[in-house]
């Protein structure tokens, strides 16, 4: 991709309204642009980071034979009633009503769907267990939406529903779902440590959350120092005593990811059974396994940040690398090489940007520090006259001098080992 093509425009200074690292970065990097309150639009190079983090996710969920479904935004009512949480949700839930007055909601989550569809498709036993999954756009209507893409009223989000006969099948795929979430968050590069948790509004007998280490997360939780214990605070006090839960190591998190073993909440409010091999009628169980997709982008950003803008994960950056001419604009012996070297990488399947603007190479460097592309060449007329290009990595202070010849070689491999 060459910059001047693409639809991004940096920022000096951030929003005076925007209060955390990530939701500033977000803006001044042309990642994000806020349509209303706690409503964003995802600008190209914020896009491409979207659909990096999810592709990992989705490509975990399918190696755990999880199968991929899309289920509507718009919920009836009805499903609401029939599992209670229509009235119990309350003023979080955006309802609608259509030109003939059916009431809908706007689906902050998806357990009412999801069971209605097994009802209605699940018969027997043998075609149990099942994992589905979907990546859907959801809408909470926050009170107060801040922080951005961190807290915002819509967003991206991967939720998972499995069904089983029994309670050991369910802690079997709850233990597999632990094992991808943990597969998920270290392909993605991030720090994180999953913890004890509530089962809060979603209900259910057992859960766990996923958080990724910042600093400026906004939970808190707590561990021992040999690992066997890890929950969120409120946990700890309720399973040790304010004492003892003071007494463990402390880190601050956002929360990420969350699974629930949620039993029989939904399937017994809305009579989803099977037959088992007897012939008996059996009230499904449940779990529930989510992930904050859009959210992951801000957290990751939080996580991994310098005075200078962003520093992704290779991973999930919009680009791997940045290909940055001096005064390309001045010498078409130096543009052709630029040219020449973009199209290897690009054919070389190198995720590249080309800062082909006219611009003063202290202003490109800038902007590319700000976008956070973990690897940057830098060509210059005086480099091709020694056949050398410049390379640094976005975490490090120093550049190192590379052949042009054994440039696309070089670069593999970097991306491959981070």
């Amino acid at each position: 991709m060459k910059l001047s093509k693409l639809l991004t425009a940096t920022l000096r200074e951030a929003p005076a309204d925007a209060e955390i690292i990530s939701h500033k970065l977000m803006l001044r990097a042309g990642m994000i642009r806020q349509l209303a309150s706690g409503i964003y639009t995802w600008l190209p190079l914020g896009y491409r980071t979207l659909k990096k983090v999810e592709a990992i996710i989705r490509e975990e969920m399918n190696s755990a034979n999880a199968q991929e479904i899309l289920m509507p935004a718009i919920q009836p009512a009805e499903l609401w009633r029939e599992s209670k949480r229509w009235d119990q949700y309350g003023p979080e839930l955006l309802r609608v009503n259509d030109r003939h007055e059916r009431e809908f909601c706007f689906g902050p989550t998806h357990e009412e769907v999801i069971t209605d569809l097994v009802r209605r498709e699940v018969r027997s036993y043998k075609q149990l267990p099942i994992i589905l999954y979907q990546i859907q756009t959801k809408f909470r209507d926050e009170i107060r939406p801040r922080f951005g893409i961190m807290r915002s009223r819509e967003f991206l989000m991967k939720d998972a529903y499995s069904f089983h006969m029994n309670d050991e099948s369910l802690q079997e795929t709850y233990e597999k779902m632990y094992a991808t979430y943990s597969k998920i968050f270290t392909r993605l590069g991030l720090r994180f440590r999953a913890v004890i948790a509530d089962s809060g509004n979603i209900g259910g007998d057992k859960s766990h959350e996923f958080h990724v280490l910042a600093e400026s997360g906004e939970d808190q939780i707590v561990f021992s120092k040999n690992g066997d214990y890890a929950a969120s605070l409120e946990r700890a006090k309720a399973d040790l005593g304010e004492k003892d839960a003071s007494a463990l190591e402390r880190a601050r998190g956002i929360e990420v990811g969350h699974i629930f073993q949620l039993g029989t909440k939904y399937s017994s409010s809305m009579k989803t059974n099977c037959l088992d091999e007897h012939g008996k009628s059996i009230t499904l169980t449940m779990g529930c396994y989510g992930i904050g997709v859009s959210r992951i982008v801000a957290a990751a950003i939080e996580q991994n940040h310098d005075e200078k803008g962003i520093v992704w994960p290779t991973s999930i950056a919009p680009f791997q690398l940045a290909l940055i001419p001096v005064n390309m604009h001045k010498s078409i012996r130096l543009r052709d090489a630029v040219i020449s070297l973009y199209d290897e990488l690009s054919n070389n399947n190198v995720d590249v940007l080309l800062n082909d603007r006219n611009e003063r190479p202290g202003v490109m460097f800038s902007d590319m520090e700000l976008i956070g592309i973990p690897h940057r060449f830098v060509f210059s007329e005086k480099g091709l006259d020694a056949g050398e290009i410049e390379y640094k990595a976005r975490q490090d202070d120093e550049n190192q001098n590379i052949q042009i010849k054994k440039a696309i070689t070089f670069i593999k491999e970097k991306i491959k080992n981070n």
